[in-house]
């Protein structure tokens, strides 16, 4: 299988929260993004593709206050009260990953069987000014993102890619490393759908997602 970095997760307390973060942190204003009302949330997105990571993006998200609940556990672990209590005392924070993958459900079977049920496949969608976007993603009942955020969320894109249509930022994602107490199963999983190109390291839980931007280099770190 050949699964790539898709894209990189900051919440946010609240969307302008995060907005201000970005510009602060990297001096660029994200790019307008969308709701999802499987979920009840929205997001502001910034693409970081670069030679090392075509089509990434980094998607800042927080719970939408005018969506209501969504009747269902938030993805992303978004509903856990002690990450939202992280967050909301230290700011916007990188918690997760997405991994695209071209075939979806053989991913998800490759991980159940290293048993790691990474949750059902789930067809979502969102309107953007050039139309209908679709995907298929894999979310959990509980919403959990699994070993502390390291392991990606899968994604299977349709016929158009978010960052296809997102202005450049002049920013560049080179590497993304993560750290986990079960290094070696993360490293399993990782090989089993094709991500050899991202560092995994025993010890404390931490990602660490290293970016080329005007202002030099830039780490954002997330930890557990």
């Amino acid at each position: 299988m050949s699964a790539r970095l898709d894209h990189l997760v900051v919440l946010a307390d609240t969307l302008a929260q995060g907005v201000a973060w970005c510009e602060a942190t990297l001096g660029v204003v994200p790019a307008p993004g969308g709701q999802h009302p499987l979920f009840g949330t929205h997001n502001r997105l910034l693409a970081l593709g670069g030679a090392a990571f075509a089509q990434a993006y980094l998607e800042i998200i927080a719970i939408d206050p005018a969506a209501g609940e969504p009747g269902r556990t938030r993805w992303f672990d978004m509903d856990d009260q002690r990450l939202r209590r992280q967050v909301r005392a230290q700011g916007p924070q990188l918690i997760h990953w997405v991994a695209r993958v071209p075939e979806l459900a053989r991913a998800a079977a490759a991980w159940a069987a290293l048993g790691l049920e990474r949750g059902a496949v789930l067809p979502a969608s969102r309107m953007t000014p050039r139309g209908l976007l679709e995907w298929q993603i894999t979310v959990r009942e509980d919403g959990q993102r699994l070993l502390d955020g390291c392991l990606p969320t899968l994604i299977q894109w349709g016929a158009v890619h978010p960052a296809d249509a997102l202005p450049a930022s002049g920013i560049a994602l080179e590497s993304l490393s993560l750290r986990h107490p079960q290094a070696a199963l993360l490293r399993a999983a990782l090989d089993a759908v094709g991500l050899a190109d991202i560092v995994v390291e025993p010890g404390p839980v931490a990602l660490q997602a290293r970016l080329a931007t005007p202002r030099g280099a830039v780490t954002l770190a997330g930890f557990s």
